[in-house]
């Protein structure tokens, strides 16, 4: 039976003493006494936090979810060696074709765990179904959504969670009946207003992609879908790599939406030296720390999840067990995963390991180690 002994945060708060998994994968026991959390980083223990939780994950290491073939297995691999335990595979805006090839290949790693990667639990679909007039970084392949090319894609990998822009013709009624088939719906990459955006929660939509960027912005006269985030979400995502939204913006959001969740958008760059990469049929440039469209928009980030958590902490001010639960647990309040996302007996051995310096230490993939290397 594998144990770890250290401070430990637990959902009651954190812990010194040890916490140990066996070999089905999951916690058997947490033992140990109340620690104040003010005092965990300079107690010379290592910090003993649950896996990190990425639902909004492109590529890295070179590679990207819509190559298709073994891109999701090189992508899952690199972010594990940044604490990432598991992640929704996130595609592209694109034809049918490509989807098509991307989903057949990440129902294969969906089946099942590969060592040394983090889980890959499902998909993102991030698109097609937005606005032409809020692409982002997304090729210009939009359209509305069309159950039949749902179930055709969900039948090759299981879709946890899609993106939509509720103005879209017939979007916005499609909403209720995705939610009753058990998919997450999010609003993203929207020229929606704030009454659209309402409407859309009260049909069951639960979040927002990565809020702030590629939707209507708040204006005190025209709310937008910004607002709506802000009047009435309970969980969102954000990138907090400092480059796709200000610092004083995540202030704002996280004083407003309860559970905002921290995701990386990572592309192909992520991991990899400055130079050109692809993002679905789109080419980027990774250079200055992001990743950019030859016309200088922000095309998906570089970020990593344990870099996330360094800039919640560090940059922005959040205590830590904040910022963990905005790195992982909250993630999977989301999408419902009451057994990730929080260091309690029967839930998966989902673990990261860091110092003081929240630099990572360990990480282990439902109980597996993984090589940091």
């Amino acid at each position: 039976m594998q144990s770890i002994h250290g401070n430990i945060l637990t959902p009651s708060g954190f812990v010194c003493g040890d916490i140990q998994f066996g070999a089905d994968g999951r916690i058997a026991a947490i033992t140990g006494s109340p620690v104040a959390t003010a005092s965990v980083r300079g107690a010379g223990l290592p910090l003993v936090l649950p896996g990190f939780i990425d639902l909004h994950v492109h590529g890295g290491a070179g590679h990207d979810i819509m190559e298709g073939g073994d891109a999701a297995l090189h992508v899952a691999t690199l972010h594990a060696r940044h604490g990432t335990t598991s992640l929704l595979a996130t595609t592209m805006t694109a034809p049918q074709s490509d989807l098509d090839m991307a989903f057949a290949a990440m129902g294969r790693l969906c089946a099942q765990r590969a060592p040394n990667a983090a889980r890959v639990l499902g998909v993102h679909l991030e698109g097609p179904y937005i606005s032409e007039a809020r692409l982002g970084a997304q090729p210009p392949f939009a359209r509305p959504a069309n159950f039949e090319e749902i179930h055709r894609l969900h039948a090759l990998a299981p879709i946890r969670l899609i993106t939509l822009a509720p103005e879209v013709g017939g979007n916005a009624e499609l909403i209720e009946q995705l939610v009753a088939e058990g998919f997450k719906v999010q609003l993203g990459h929207t020229t929606g207003s704030y009454e659209q955006g309402v409407a859309a929660l009260r049909c069951g939509a639960t979040g927002f992609t990565h809020l702030f960027n590629a939707m209507s912005a708040l204006h005190h006269r025209e709310p937008g879908m910004v607002g709506a985030a802000l009047a009435h979400a309970e969980f969102a995502e954000v990138i907090p790599d400092l480059l796709h939204v200000h610092p004083g913006a995540i202030h704002t959001a996280l004083r407003a939406i309860p559970k905002l969740y921290c995701v990386t958008d990572s592309t192909s760059a992520a991991g990899m030296p400055d130079g050109d990469y692809k993002l679905g049929r789109h080419t980027v440039t990774k250079c200055m720390g992001g990743v950019r469209l030859p016309d200088g928009t922000l095309a998906g980030s570089v970020l990593s999840m344990d870099q996330a958590l360094r800039n919640l902490v560090d940059k922005l001010g959040l205590g830590l067990a904040d910022a963990s639960h905005r790195v992982s647990t909250y993630a999977a309040d989301h999408m419902g995963w009451t057994d990730r996302g929080r260091l309690a007996v029967g839930a998966w051995a989902d673990v990261v390991v860091l110092d003081r310096d929240l630099a990572l230490q360990a990480v282990y993939v439902e109980g597996g180690s993984v090589s940091l290397g």
